[in-house]
C-alpha cells in the first residue's frame, strides 16, 4: 500500500487550484491535510472545494506534526520567508517559481535544507511532463547527435488583460524573465545540462500598464522591472542558446524552443505545458515528423514535483525539481539583468546536476 505524505498548502490564490486538484486526486502518494492563506475565507473555500480537512494560519500549519511537505504558493516576495520558516520548522518545502527574489536568499535556502537534512524543491515541474521527457530521451539516445545550439522565445504583451491581480508581474521578482523564464530555462537545463556564462540586454518599453481584466479594470500600474530581455547562454557542454522573453510584443511566429544537434533538429513543445507535440528532423530528412510521447503526464500535471519529493522522502533519492536546479535557474535569470547593467558577460557561480529521466512506463499516480 502506498504511503500518503501529508501536505500543507500555503497560499490559495490563482495557481493553487491545479495543485489542490492533482495533490488530492491525481497523485496517490500525497494528501492535502491543511491549507492557509492571508485571506482565511479564500482558504476556507479551497478546503471545502477539494475536501481538505483543516484550514489554519500559516503558523498553525507549520507547527503541525502531521505535515511533512509545505507547498508554498505565495507571491514571489513571500517565497523566501515562508520557505525558510518551513525548513526551520523541520518541513520539506516545495515552492512556486522563482525559488527566491535574490540569489543570496536562494543559496541560503539550499544550504539550510542540506543542514537540516530536508528537501527544498521548486516549480516549474513541467519538464517532468510527457513532452519534455520524450525530448530529453531523444537527445540522450543520440537522435540529434551532439547538441550544439538552441533557441528559446517567450513573447507576449503581459498578463494585465486576463490576470485578476497582475500588479506583481511588473514589480521586483516579476517581468517576463522571472515570470516565464523559469519554464524555458529549466527546460533548457534539463535538456542540455547546466549553464556557465550569460550575455544579456534588457529594456523597459512602457513606463506604465493599464489593467483590462475585470476585477481591477482601468487601474494603472507602474512598471518597475525590465519587460524585454534578450541574450545568449553558454552551457558547460559547449552548446549555445539564444533567448528572448518579453511582455512588449503583441504577436510573433517565433518557435518556443528548438534544439539543434550535429545530426538533426528537435522542436520542443511549449515548456509551460506537460504535453506535445514533439517534432524531429534528422539531418538528411526532407521534413519534420511528430514523435509519439513515450512518457505519461501529458495533461496539466502541476504538482508532479511534489509527488516526486514525496517519493524521495521514502527512498532517499534526490527530487528532480530540486533546490540546486531552481537556484541555478535563478542565477541565470539574474545574470541576464546583471550582464545588461554591466555591459559584460556574466560568469555563473552555481551549477546543478542534469535531472534524471523518469522511468519509462511510469504508472498513474507516480508510484515508481
Amino acid at each position: 500500500m502506498v504511503r500518503k505524505v501529508k501536505v500543507g498548502i500555503v497560499g490559495c490564490g490563482n495557481i493553487s487550484g491545479i495543485y489542490f486538484e492533482n495533490l488530492t486526486g491525481t497523485f496517490v502518494n500525497t494528501e492535502v491535510y491543511a491549507c492557509a492563506d492571508l485571506d482565511p475565507e479564500r482558504a476556507a473555500q479551497a478546503a471545502e472545494k477539494y475536501g481538505v480537512p483543516h484550514v489554519w494560519t500559516t503558523e498553525e500549519l507549520l507547527a503541525s506534526e502531521e505535515i511533512e511537505i509545505v507547498v508554498n504558493l505565495t507571491t514571489p516576495n513571500f517565497h523566501f520567508d515562508v520557505c525558510k520558516q518551513a525548513l526551520l520548522a523541520g518541513k520539506h518545502v516545495y515552492v512556486e517559481k522563482p525559488l527566491s527574489l535574490t540569489l543570496e536568499n536562494g543559496t541560503e535556502l539550499v544550504k539550510l535544507a542540506k543542514e537540516k537534512n530536508l528537501f527544498v524543491g521548486c516549480a516549474p515541474d513541467t519538464f517532468l511532463g510527457g513532452g519534455l521527457q520524450t525530448c530529453a530521451k531523444l537527445i540522450a539516445d543520440g537522435y540529434i547527435g551532439e547538441p550544439v545550439a538552441a533557441t528559446a522565445f517567450m513573447l507576449c504583451h503581459g498578463h494585465e488583460s486576463w490576470h485578476p491581480d497582475p500588479e506583481f508581474y511588473y514589480q521586483a521578482g516579476g517581468g517576463p524573465m522571472f515570470d516565464m523564464g523559469p519554464y524555458y530555462l529549466t527546460a533548457l537545463v534539463s535538456l542540455l545540462g547546466p549553464a556557465k556564462t550569460v550575455c544579456g540586454i534588457t529594456k523597459t518599453s512602457f513606463a506604465t500598464r493599464t489593467i483590462t481584466s475585470e476585477k481591477k479594470f482601468g487601474k494603472v500600474v507602474d512598471v518597475e522591472v525590465p519587460t524585454h530581455v534578450a541574450g545568449t547562454i553558454e552551457f558547460a557542454s559547449g552548446a549555445v542558446a539564444t533567448m528572448i522573453t518579453s511582455f512588449d510584443v503583441w504577436h510573433s511566429t517565433l518557435p518556443r524552443i528548438e534544439i539543434y544537434g550535429s545530426l538533426g533538429t528537435l522542436i520542443v513543445p511549449d515548456p509551460n505545458t506537460f504535453g506535445g507535440p514533439v517534432l524531429l528532423r534528422p539531418a538528411h530528412s526532407t521534413e519534420f515528423q511528430e514523435i509519439p510521447l513515450i512518457y505519461n503526464y501529458a495533461g496539466n500535471s502541476r504538482g508532479i514535483g511534489v509527488a516526486d519529493m514525496a517519493r524521495c522522502i521514502g527512498t532517499g533519492d534526490t527530487p528532480r525539481a530540486n533546490g540546486e536546479l531552481a537556484n541555478h535557474v535563478l542565477e541565470i535569470m539574474h545574470a541576464f539583468h546583471t550582464s545588461s547593467d554591466t555591459k559584460r558577460y556574466a560568469e555563473l557561480s552555481t551549477s546543478c546536476e542534469q535531472p534524471k529521466l523518469l522511468p519509462l512506463g511510469l504508472v498513474k499516480g507516480y508510484l515508481e
